[in-house]
């Protein structure tokens, strides 16, 4: 056998419950543990990670052994649906960091979803498929695992380019319909400088803010930009905008064409 192995003790001290509740939960179908060659329980990391969602689903969400085999099953196929390493290469990079980061913190989809503010449905999509959210809620969930959109992007992995030709920029995974985000500077840089490509009517859909600063010129169309709520910016070509990221900040596409955005935010926060 390889990896650890806890007894029935220190299994249910880690999981919160007594060693009663896991022999309890293991009738009731809820775990199987491995057995040692003498016939003594060994819960492995996995079988523990289980024994703490099926804790939580008890304590917090009320259900019974019934209901909470039903949630675990719609998990698992959850994270089934999910592709697997390198099925779907980068197009689905920001997705399987997601995921990783929640079973690196032992949460559950429904406990993240409530905790950000989002339907479950909407995080196992984003899980399996990198799209379907907007930016607000995108940045939104990176924070909530200490992260942020660049790095679940892949831009700190990317090999450092002194010089970056004109149309031969990387781009991060299209996570948001109509938003393309173009990269002007490689790797682990102190500045995130991008090129925001938004079709018509393409926009934030809701506000957020982080640490920082942050710097945008208009390269082509039009946008409008809302800080703090009430503070309206309606820029065109060659009008710029400079302000501090720990503002609230949401932004639209105004244009009836495609709008394109020279982007500077430091230090790279977003």
């Amino acid at each position: 056998m390889s990896g650890v192995r806890y007894k029935v003790a220190e299994a249910a001290r880690l999981a919160g419950v007594s060693a009663s509740t896991l022999r309890l939960w293991e009738t009731q179908g809820l775990v199987v543990p491995e057995r040692s060659p003498t016939g003594h329980r060994q819960y492995t990391e996995a079988d523990l990670a289980r024994l703490k969602r099926i804790s939580w689903f008890r304590v917090e969400r009320g259900l019974n052994p019934a209901a909470i085999r039903e949630a675990l099953e719609a998990e698992v196929a959850a994270d089934d649906d999910a592709p697997a390493p390198g099925e779907s290469g980068i197009d689905n990079q920001v997705g399987r960091k997601l995921r990783s980061l929640r079973h690196a913190a032992g949460k559950t989809l429904e406990l993240v979803a409530g905790e950000i503010g989002i339907a479950a449905s909407v995080l196992s999509t984003l899980e399996r498929t990198s799209q379907g959210v907007s930016v607000a809620v995108l940045h939104n969930i990176a924070a909530y695992f200490g992260s942020t959109v660049s790095s679940l992007s892949g831009e700190e992995e990317a090999d450092a380019r002194a010089v970056v030709r004109a149309g031969e920029w990387r781009a991060w995974p299209k996570t948001t319909p109509g938003v393309t985000v173009q990269l002007l500077a490689d790797g682990r840089n102190q500045m995130d400088c991008h090129r925001f490509v938004l079709e018509p009517g393409a926009s934030s859909e809701g506000a957020y803010r982080h640490e920082g600063e942050e710097f945008v010129y208009v390269l082509s169309g039009r946008v409008e930009f809302i800080l703090d709520n009430d503070q309206f910016y309606d820029l065109g070509v060659g009008d710029s905008l400079y302000f501090e990221s720990k503002r609230r900040h949401a932004w639209t596409n105004r244009h009836d064409g495609e709008t394109v955005l020279l982007w500077i935010n430091t230090p790279p926060t977003f």
